[in-house]
């Protein structure tokens, strides 16, 4: 038993039990993360567990954080209009409000992507995990999509229904446009699966993630 723990036991009973109040109230501090580098969707397989976890590298040093202690904010400044190209159409109206995370990183906004560097090549069938978006709890829906030759590639639209899955690969870092159609607090879930070699599949427990925006 260490010192500590001695110390600990031979306290007088006001003493412990307030020492086992404050151990079984602690938690992560909660975090707030409005701009810089940010893999919202951290895909991890180890194990033989699959996981969705969130590394956060807006200090510059890589931090694994668990989604339920982050809340990512989208702010003010990432509020444009729906473009009048139809292309855009799951945006909204044209001229609609729309709270827009960038495919390209913009210093004052998060810098929001996916990661599977802690995906092992060889891992499963054809280095393919499959993130579904299960769940949308807030005011609006929510997308994500790249910018192709001036086009969106939607990668999930909770606008058309859910769920809406995107495949990422074993080492895989992207970034994409994160869309939200109104100010106000969201919840979004999302669950990972993928085939191992002899076929079985395995799947990662839905994980929420909480973003606030405005």
């Amino acid at each position: 038993m260490s010192t500590r723990l001695t110390r600990a036991v031979l306290c007088s009973g006001a003493a412990t039990a307030a020492l086992t109040l404050a151990v079984g109230t602690a938690s992560a501090a909660p975090v707030v993360l409005s701009e810089g580098h940010v893999d919202v969707i951290d895909v991890s397989y180890e194990d033989g567990e699959l996981a969705l976890g969130l590394h956060d590298e807006t200090t510059g040093t890589g931090v694994e954080r668990d989604p339920a202690d982050v809340t990512l904010r989208v702010k003010p400044e990432a509020e444009l209009a729906v473009p009048s190209n139809p292309a855009y159409a799951f945006l909204g109206s044209p001229g609609d409000p729309v709270w827009v995370l960038p495919q390209t990183n913009n210093p004052d906004l998060l810098f929001a992507g996916w990661a599977a560097h802690e995906v092992p090549s060889g891992a499963f069938e054809d280095d393919e995990v499959t993130v579904a978006l299960t769940a949308v709890s807030g005011p609006g829906d929510v997308s994500a999509y790249d910018v192709v030759s001036g086009l969106p590639v939607v990668n999930y639209d909770s606008g058309d229904g859910l769920p809406d899955a995107f495949t990422t690969t074993a080492g895989d870092h992207h970034h994409t446009n994160w869309a939200f159609e109104a100010e106000g607090d969201y919840t979004l879930t999302f669950q990972a699966s993928a085939e191992l070699p002899g076929g079985t599949v395995v799947t990662s427990e839905p994980t929420a993630y909480h973003f606030t925006v405005g």
